[in-house]
């Protein structure tokens, strides 16, 4: 049976002669509607926690820009907080998970119910799904273990997650412990998403770049690829996305796995190469600069050109190689839908 929607198609081998569009943080900061709509929720975990703001925020961007696909809004810092170490947002600071985790106190994050707090997320899905018509494809997330990781360690943001590559040498077992549990509920995680209507799921992996193949094997391919054959089996037929920002050519690892569906490059991969040894494996995604649709114009065209032309004969999403950026002028979206639709490359 073919799917209404192109994106799905899409991920499923068809070559479309316009690519589907959706963005990396397509809802957020940049729209004036979200910002409007944050203002009334409180905390940004309370609007993560809400189904009928969160749904609504998901839906923002397709409605403005006709996308072909939406993306759950959520973080990437859910899975600890319902694990029970403690989220909360300190204004430029960002994330702050507490306590931090330890060899000492793993076992105190075991055994919860995870579900009982994601509940709000998997109505989000169901609310979002029933506002979608069928041509659009609804997409879940989730952080990947490692990326997952370098906060519920550090206990905030960090400038350099790569330098926790450390335990990979220290205190290994502890290292592989939190990556299986986290992996392990990151399964159920993206499998009540599907369950309550999401038609993909995609995984971040923000911080594998700058990682040596031993290590990122560990952390970053084999959990993928554990938790896409286990979400595969669960579902057949549902296509999971990698992202794993900074890897460089170690892409081609992700991309030659039975169960990549699709994956996402970010904006410093050769698009050439990309196209020359990633798209015989899997669906490319991705991957213009966000900073050129701040800018906009003639540069933006360009650039996006550049990838609309290379992969014109492949099955390709187009997309960013990271999410928007705050300062995004909404128009400046608006253009480059439009000039990707208008098929003028």
């Amino acid at each position: 049976m073919t799917s209404a929607s192109k994106f799905i198609r899409t991920l499923n081998g068809e070559i479309e002669a316009i690519p589907p569009i959706w963005f990396m943080r397509q809802a957020g900061r940049y729209l004036p509607e979200y910002r409007e709509l944050r203002a009334k929720a409180g905390s940004f975990l309370d609007l993560c926690y809400n189904p009928e703001m969160a749904s609504e925020v998901t839906l923002q961007p397709i409605r403005r820009y006709d996308l072909d696909a939406a993306i759950l809004f959520a973080d990437i810092l859910l899975i600890p907080d319902a694990m029970g170490q403690t989220l909360s947002f300190a204004e430029g600071e960002g994330p702050i998970l507490d306590p931090v985790i330890t060899a000492s106190n793993i076992d105190a994050f075991r055994g919860r119910d995870i579900h009982e707090t994601l509940a709000p997320v998997y109505e989000t899905v169901k609310r979002t799904r029933a506002g979608l018509s069928e041509d659009k494809a609804l997409i879940g997330f989730a952080g990947a273990p490692w990326t997952v990781a370098t906060y519920m360690i550090n206990g905030r943001s960090s400038r350099d997650p790569a330098a926790l590559r450390k335990l990979y040498y220290q205190d290994r077992p502890f290292l592989e412990a939190l990556i299986d549990l986290l992996s392990d509920h990151t399964i159920e995680y993206l499998s009540r998403q599907i369950e309550a209507g999401a038609d993909a799921v995609q995984l971040f992996d923000t911080w594998a770049g700058g990682l040596p193949w031993p290590v990122l094997d560990l952390v970053s391919v084999r959990p993928l690829q554990k938790i896409a054959a286990a979400v595969k089996k669960a579902h057949p037929g549902t296509p999971v996305i990698f992202f794993p920002k900074g890897v460089g050519e170690t892409a081609a690892e992700y991309a030659q796995l039975p169960e990549c569906d699709g994956l996402g490059i970010d904006y410093a991969m050769d698009p050439a190469w990309a196209r020359a040894n990633l798209s015989g494996h899997t669906v490319i995604q991705g991957a213009l600069d966000p900073i050129s649709v701040i800018t906009g114009g003639e540069d933006m065209m360009r650039s996006a050109g550049t990838y609309l032309k290379l992969f014109h004969d492949v099955p390709y999403v187009f997309n960013l190689g990271h999410g928007f950026l705050p300062q995004t002028p909404p128009e400046n979206v608006a253009a480059l839908v439009d000039f990707i639709r208008g098929g003028n490359w």
